[in-house]
């Protein structure tokens, strides 16, 4: 097909003749993958359907953008070079590839070697089994919400094989972020992250107040959004909201829905924390109130 835009030079292309772009969706979006379609070695589709799942790698499948000059050239190698190396590439795969694993063969595991909470093993078994009236939960967001569960409630005790993701997670932490622990769910766009956050608040939640003196688990939650239509979009969060995800979507059983109230949820934009003056100065106040030292 090629398209030609009227009254400029401009041309499309799109080769309908290749069976990726006739056919790009393999899997059921509410089941495991199970089949994949194989990229070369610069991230563009072959044609090839391999009959599995595909492995975690770090990959650019679309071209990447020409700089304006040499000198942009030069400062994206350097700050990509400095950000991230082959071997750090790798180690992310590799930990996430075992992680996926791990969480891959506890899924199959009978209910009774689930080694989670009562609370924790009904909501799994509400996720996965449960007869939705509306719109059923994605098997990624399933996954997501499992992997914190594993991390949570399962590697504590797993062993040497749970210690491990334990450790790794503890290390990268305290290098990077000092006494602030943080676990990152990546998603593509249009997977349904607000849903994922509704299901770990309901997890959450339910456990802790079960659970009042476990330190694994809280009922109080801070979501800072990147602006107030993203802010206001995710009332959905607070279990009182009227169009709540809990109940219109069915996430959290009837008779756990009073327990979810108990929750306690602030949803503000970043900005927010952001140093603003909140008294008005003059030029020649504020140079008077500077003085010689440091700026203020």
């Amino acid at each position: 097909m090629c398209l030609l835009a009227p009254g400029r030079i401009a041309r499309f292309e799109f080769h309908l003749e290749r069976p990726f772009f006739t056919n790009p969706i393999l899997n059921s979006p509410y089941e495991c993958p199970s089949r994949h379609w194989e990229l070369d070695g610069s991230g563009q589709p072959t044609g090839r359907v391999l009959p599995e799942r595909r492995d975690v790698t770090l990959i650019t499948p679309i071209p990447k953008p020409k700089p304006k000059s040499k000198q942009d050239i030069l400062t994206f190698d350097q700050t990509a070079a400095e950000l991230e190396t082959k071997n750090q590439q790798y180690e992310v795969a590799q930990t996430i590839s075992g992680l996926r694993r791990h969480v891959s063969e506890w899924r199959a595991l009978p209910t009774d070697q689930w080694r989670v909470t009562p609370e924790t093993g009904r909501l799994l078994d509400h996720w996965r089994n449960h007869r939705f009236s509306g719109i059923r939960p994605f098997f990624c967001q399933v996954e997501a919400v499992e992997t914190v569960i594993w991390l949570t409630e399962v590697a504590p005790q797993s062993g040497r094989r749970g210690r491990r993701y334990i450790d790794h997670l503890d290390q990268v932490n305290g290098e990077n972020y000092e006494s602030l622990s943080r676990l990152a769910l990546k998603l593509a766009t249009g997977t349904g992250k607000t849903t994922i956050m509704a299901m770990l608040i309901a997890w959450q939640t339910i456990n802790a107040v079960r659970r009042p003196t476990s330190t694994r688990f809280t009922r109080g939650f801070l979501i800072v959004t990147p602006g107030i239509t993203v802010r206001d979009r995710l009332r959905v969060l607070k279990p009182d909201d009227p169009d709540s995800y809990y109940a219109d979507r069915e996430l959290v059983p009837v008779d756990l829905l009073r327990d979810l109230r108990q929750s306690k949820i602030v949803i503000t934009n970043y900005h927010a924390f952001k140093l603003r003056e909140t008294t008005k100065i003059t030029k020649t106040g504020r140079a008077f109130l500077q003085g010689h030292g440091e700026e203020l």
